[in-house]
């Protein structure tokens, strides 16, 4: 399937003018940057959508591409669910600007997915998401998934305080593999995950981003002021915490006494098994 099929596609779904959810599947299909702009002017005209889930990862629809998806994603002001994945689409940081300011205009929404592993959208790309994201007041639920992204330190600084801004959380899932965020990256996610009041859910998947035993105590500090959480789930796989980070995140995940669910991944970490007593 390509730009045209899309083009042809995007007509169609035009003309459904009374729907309230969409889902297209549409993996690796070459529809490019002009394919995507038929389907963002197709779907800018369903206006009564509440429920939005576009799978377009590896169709190479660059940065104009994303620009077009966001000026088709801000037509919609009822809109509640957001579900996008564009995977290995090449948008890079102006990509993540675009589709940034499409979601700030969707006012309505209370849950948000996006799957943008594989774009190169760096640190500003990262900045845009998070001060956009931050504007999405009602949301309860927010699925980041950014691996291999090169976000570093600074991008997950901007990314914290956005979402310490999203004060209703309830479900935070944050996949950050293979982004160099390092100690103080991590210093920064803590603290904006600590004002997240509300939260009952969080998964971070923070494997190989060489946070070290600093990363892993101001992580354990941010986790510890989460009261509210019921479940847990960290990877933080090939972090080279050693046995201090664990002592800091059990000290941490301690202090989450309503804990029904926990799931640790510190495989390859250095961890003694003084350490792991530790966390036990």
């Amino acid at each position: 399937m390509g730009e045209n099929e899309a083009k042809y596609l995007g007509e169609g779904i035009a003309k459904c003018v009374t729907l309230t959810s969409l889902t297209l599947l549409l993996y690796g299909n070459s529809i490019g940057e002009n394919g995507a702009k038929h389907l963002g002017e197709g779907i800018a005209k369903c206006v009564t959508l509440t429920s939005l889930n576009l799978f377009l990862s590896g169709n190479s629809i660059g940065e104009n591409g994303a620009k077009y998806l966001g000026e088709g994603i801000a037509k919609y002001v009822t809109l509640t669910s957001l579900n996008l994945d564009l995977k290995g689409n090449s948008i890079g940081e102006n990509g993540a600007k675009y589709l940034g300011e499409g979601i700030a205009k969707c006012v309505t929404l209370t849950s948000l997915n996006l799957f943008l592993s594989c774009n190169a959208i760096g640190e500003n790309g990262a900045k845009y998401l998070g001060e956009r994201i931050a504007k999405c007041v009602p949301l309860t639920s927010l699925n980041l998934h950014l691996y291999g992204n090169s976000i570093g330190e600074n991008g997950v600084k901007y990314l914290g305080e956005g979402i310490a801004k999203c004060v209703t959380l309830t479900s935070l899932n944050l996949f950050l593999k293979g982004n160099s965020i390092g100690e103080n990256g991590t210093k920064y996610l803590g603290e904006g995950i600590a004002k997240c009041a509300t939260l009952t859910s969080l998964n971070l998947s923070l494997s190989d981003n060489s946070i070290g035993e600093n990363g892993a105590k101001h992580l354990g500090e941010g986790i510890a002021k989460c009261v509210t959480l019921t479940s847990l789930n960290l990877d933080l796989y090939g972090n080279s915490i050693g046995e201090n980070g664990a002592k800091y995140l059990g000290e941490g995940i301690a202090k989450c006494v309503t804990l029904t669910s926990l799931n640790l991944n510190l495989i390859n970490n250095g961890i003694s098994e003084n350490g792991n007593r530790i966390i036990k």
